[in-house]
């Protein structure tokens, strides 16, 4: 809990650091508090002790961990590496599996066996996987996390980092997605950042389905990065995330995007409420 409201985080990168593509600098450029990893970190890996404590310490009930199989531009960051988290505290850290149709086949027997060791919802990123959300190889995968019933995570944002695809951020290529799927859940993670604000946003307030994620967006620049469209029914259609350990803090993230809903309902939806519909988790009493 934070301030009176449950708090849940669906965007964290617990990564192992011998398997980044990047070098640490590259890595934690922007991270506030070095000090602090190295508190998390023992030495190549996070220490699930140490990242329960963090996560107490900054009021998060839920953390929804990313895997991340993309040799192009960041690395191999597979989902195993995240079970002893996980496993430590299995109320508050989950999975979220990852597939790259460059990588995985049959597609959907690699996300279903993710599935089984515990994941809650199925990450596509498109920029550093070099492939568009519409790709019909993904379309079995998409089908499964429909019948799941999971959520489907899409990067739709830029990135800095090399081997990047940036033109595959665009949230249109989800168009032929959505239509084919009707009732599979998308949360556009970053928002749009970058290029492709309104049109997410335009997605989002269109679709019952289509849900704005916060992940890397500095909570001061909101309202600017979505000045044309109706603030008091976007922040409905939010959920929050912060892209840990590149922000200033869990915690810090979460109260400035409070300050910035219109009422405590809005505040309790975009906090944990919608996070809890779409990803189906379970807060504790």
């Amino acid at each position: 809990m934070l301030d009176g409201h449950p708090l849940i985080d669906v965007h964290l990168h617990p990564a192992r650091l011998s398997t980044l593509k990047p070098t640490y600098e590259e890595w934690t450029q922007g991270v506030a508090d070095h000090d602090l990893l190295a508190r998390i970190y023992d030495d190549d890996t996070v220490d699930p002790e140490a990242f329960h404590r963090h996560l107490v310490s900054e009021g998060v009930d839920i953390a929804l961990l990313l895997s991340e199989y993309s040799p192009r531009a960041t690395g191999i960051q597979p989902i195993e590496d995240l079970l002893p988290i996980t496993s430590y505290d299995p109320s508050r850290a989950k999975p979220i599996a990852n597939i790259n149709p460059h990588l995985h086949y049959p597609i959907e027997e690699e996300l279903q066996r993710q599935l089984d060791l515990g994941a809650v919802a199925c990450k596509l990123h498109p920029v550093h996987a070099g492939v568009a959300a519409n790709d019909r190889r993904l379309y079995p995968a998409y089908e499964l996390c429909q019948s799941a019933g999971i959520p489907l995570v899409v990067h739709c944002g830029t990135s800095t980092f090399p081997g990047a695809l940036n033109k595959y951020a665009d949230p249109l290529f989800l168009d032929d997605v959505l239509r084919d799927f009707r009732r599979l859940d998308v949360a556009l993670a970053h928002g749009g950042r970058g290029w492709w604000y309104d049109a997410a946003a335009f997605m989002a307030l269109s679709n019952e389905h289509v849900w704005i994620e916060l992940s890397g967006l500095p909570p001061s620049r909101l309202r600017t990065y979505y000045s044309k469209h109706d603030w008091s029914r976007l922040t409905r259609r939010m959920i929050f995330g912060t892209d840990w350990p590149g922000v200033p803090g869990i915690a810090r993230n979460a109260r400035a995007v409070a300050a910035l809903c219109p009422d405590e309902t809005t505040t309790g939806l975009v906090l944990a409420g919608n996070a809890a519909q779409v990803y189906r988790l379970k807060l504790e009493e």
